[in-house]
């Protein structure tokens, strides 16, 4: 099979590849479409110690299943794989297993990727697409299902309404998209600043969300003056920014992790009572409702993914690493 291998820092190669082999269990997957994700992207950078090179990337997969009871459907990848016998398993907190595994990384033990033309994954982990969905839009099922997961824990955790929230969303990547268009669709939050560096980012987010789209000094985020702080960049500096433009009593939910240590006030943490919630991947629950909001086209448009071919896919990597990519998500097609 051909596949995007990470090789080194900077570094991706197109190439041929041995074909994988389905272990007990597990089910061998045509890849019909694939993310490439901002985790990807930190391999890429070397900034990954999950993902050590060599090694094929890539998570956000839909394809057709080859064998098992699948056969021959469309179906949706579900990369995050837990034990089913601990605490957090049984108590539906899949994500938190302390044994998990996800396809495309190194640890704990190395699973490859999707970005190639056949993926091995277990059974238990892929659904059917439904048929009013396509399966190139399928593989938008987990950054999607992430940002599922963040708005609700945001929800749980504020003393008001999403409604009727001041919000600014951190970062115009397809997770800080996906965010804003979960609390505009379906918890209809519309009072949302987007703020990014990338003129032409935000300029693409603004045709399909509706917020205020500016740049991450620009005088609008203003001191202790959001309830709700959703950070899907994970630098120190957004991440000191957050901690001052939150209001009192305010939650900041911590999506990214470019760079995951740093300073940070926790003075105005303590004496503002200010939440700070983590947020890591998706339930199986958030996994499944993320596809039925996707079916329903309750999302909206999703003209903002660029689809490109696989073997392109190193240049994809490139232009997203220099900045010059305008599309919050590039989605390769084998």
């Amino acid at each position: 099979m051909h596949a995007l291998v990470y090789t080194g820092t900077n570094k991706i190669d197109f190439r041929q590849e041995k074909d994988p082999i389905a272990k007990p269990g597990e089910t061998l997957i045509k890849v019909k479409a694939s993310g490439i994700c901002g985790s990807d992207m930190h391999a890429y950078h070397g900034n990954d110690e999950r993902r050590i090179p060599p090694l094929i990337l890539g998570h956000e997969v839909s394809g057709t299943s080859l064998e098992g009871k699948y056969k021959n459907k469309d179906v949706v990848i579900n990369p995050l794989i837990s034990c089913e016998k601990c605490d957090y398993c049984k108590n539906h907190r899949e994500h938190l297993c302390p044994e998990r595994t996800m396809i495309g990384m190194s640890t704990p033990i190395k699973r490859e990727g999707g970005l190639a033309e056949l993926v091995s994954v277990p059974e238990k982990n892929i659904f059917e697409v439904p048929k009013k969905l396509s399966i190139k839009e399928a593989a938008l099922a987990e950054p999607a299902a992430v940002a599922l997961h963040a708005v609700l824990l945001a929800e749980q955790n504020l003393k008001k309404p999403l409604s009727e929230c001041k919000i600014l969303i951190q970062g115009a990547g397809a997770i800080g998209l996906l965010c804003g268009l979960v609390l505009n669709k379906e918890k209809k939050s519309t009072n949302i600043i987007m703020s990014d560096p990338n003129k032409k980012r935000l300029d693409e987010c603004a045709k399909y969300l509706k917020a205020n789209f500016v740049s991450p000094n620009d005088k609008s985020i203003k001191e202790n003056n959001f309830d709700l702080i959703l950070e899907s960049v994970g630098l120190e500096v957004t991440r000191h920014q957050a901690i001052k433009s939150i209001a009192p009593g305010g939650t900041i939910v911590h999506i990214g992790l470019t760079q995951p240590s740093g300073t940070f006030n926790f003075k105005k943490l303590t004496i503002q009572e200010i939440t700070l919630v983590g947020t890591y991947c998706y339930t199986n629950m958030d996994f499944q409702k993320t596809l039925e909001i996707l079916t329903e086209k309750k999302l909206g448009d999703l003209g903002w993914i660029e689809y490109r071919d696989l073997k392109k896919g190193s240049e994809a990597f490139n232009e997203i690493h220099n900045g010059t990519c305008v599309a919050p998500k590039i989605i390769l097609i084998p």
